[in-house]
């Protein structure tokens, strides 16, 4: 098996994950070809590629050099007076309310001012008949670990809340905007982060998994399944399964792909915790997940990554996207 993804060493030190570092196939080098403002790195780091080599399991690493942007704490963050500040305001209730509308409203404009339509693409979704979904889709055996309960990206209910799962669409699309300030469009942004990442996994599985066939796909933290279907997209004879623990985003997800063109291989949705799918061992060629780790506490991601393998077949690619916490948004 191999696992395709970029480990983020930060003060020497691997602040992430205890697993082996890793990264996509030697010789992809599609990131230090991009322009240098979109890269702003000052701090060297290390990617390195660790497969099977199909025959007796043994290690083959092969690393390669990069710079990694600065991960510098924001100045109300830390143990600093203004951080102390902001937590103490944070903890009044009221003024966390009239904080969390004002930067929601101000990422909001942000975002229309750049094209994205956020609230007419929420409004579509919440008019919808989006809620029968959520009958067919929730499974009430899961159970939610606390982190996943607490407010989370300035909604009281985090991800089990409709208006999050309207809105996380729009937000994407924000993200890939910034991601790439020097893209034409909206767009092209899209189709390089979304082209680069796919064509990364394809040649990394093609060059090392010892000619295992795509067959069937798991994507981790699926969301709205905006990747989902990227997946299926260009794995089109692969059986493609998004997973995700809000039924809210999978209700928005089966109820957009309905709405298109039946596929070959329908994408089929599961409500369950990806750190523990009751999914067969060794039933995926890959498992990818995208844009979910920076999201999640250290022992969610070590559990995310263990079952992650476990669901994975031998010479099957475990394929990690997620964007730094202060740079611009990077493939991995």
């Amino acid at each position: 098996m191999a696992l395709l993804t970029t480990q983020f060493i930060v003060n020497g030190n691997n602040g992430l994950w205890k697993f082996p570092r890793t990264s996509s196939t030697p010789g992809n080098d599609s990131f230090l070809r991009r322009p240098s403002q979109q890269r702003r790195r000052i701090k060297e780091t290390v990617m390195s590629t660790t497969v099977s080599n199909g025959i007796d399991d043994k290690p083959i690493s092969t690393e390669v050099p990069f710079t990694e942007g600065k991960l510098d704490r924001p100045r109300w963050s830390g143990d600093t007076p203004i951080s102390r500040l902001v937590a103490a305001m944070i903890d009044i209730k009221p003024l966390y309310n009239l904080m969390k509308l004002g930067a929601r409203q101000v990422l909001i404009s942000t975002a229309e001012k750049n094209g994205i339509a956020w609230r007419d693409m929420a409004r579509e979704i919440l008019e919808s008949e989006v809620y029968k979904e959520m009958e067919l889709i929730e499974n009430p055996s899961v159970v939610y670990p606390d982190y996943y309960l607490k407010p989370f990206h300035a909604y009281e209910k985090g991800n089990l809340s409709w208006e999050a799962a309207a809105e996380v669409e729009a937000a994407t699309m924000s993200m890939m905007s910034r991601a790439m300030p020097s893209a034409a469009s909206l767009e092209e942004a899209t189709r390089v982060i979304r082209g680069n990442w796919l064509q990364t996994i394809e040649d990394h599985h093609t060059k090392n998994s010892g000619g295992l066939v795509i067959a069937d796909i798991l994507d981790v933290g699926c969301s709205v399944g905006l990747s989902t279907r990227y997946l299926a997209d260009k794995f089109p004879l692969a059986n493609v399964v998004g997973l995700d623990l809000s039924p809210y985003f999978l209700a928005v997800g089966q109820y957009k792909e309905k709405k298109r063109p039946l596929r070959e291989k329908p994408i089929k949705w599961m409500h369950a915790n990806g750190e523990a799918t009751d999914l067969p061992s060794a039933s995926f060629d890959i498992v990818s997940s995208s844009f979910v780790m920076h999201e999640c506490p250290e022992t969610a991601i070590n559990g995310l990554l263990k079952e992650a393998y476990r669901v994975l077949r031998p010479g099957g690619t475990v394929a990690l996207t997620d964007n730094s916490v202060s740079d611009p948004v990077r493939l991995l």
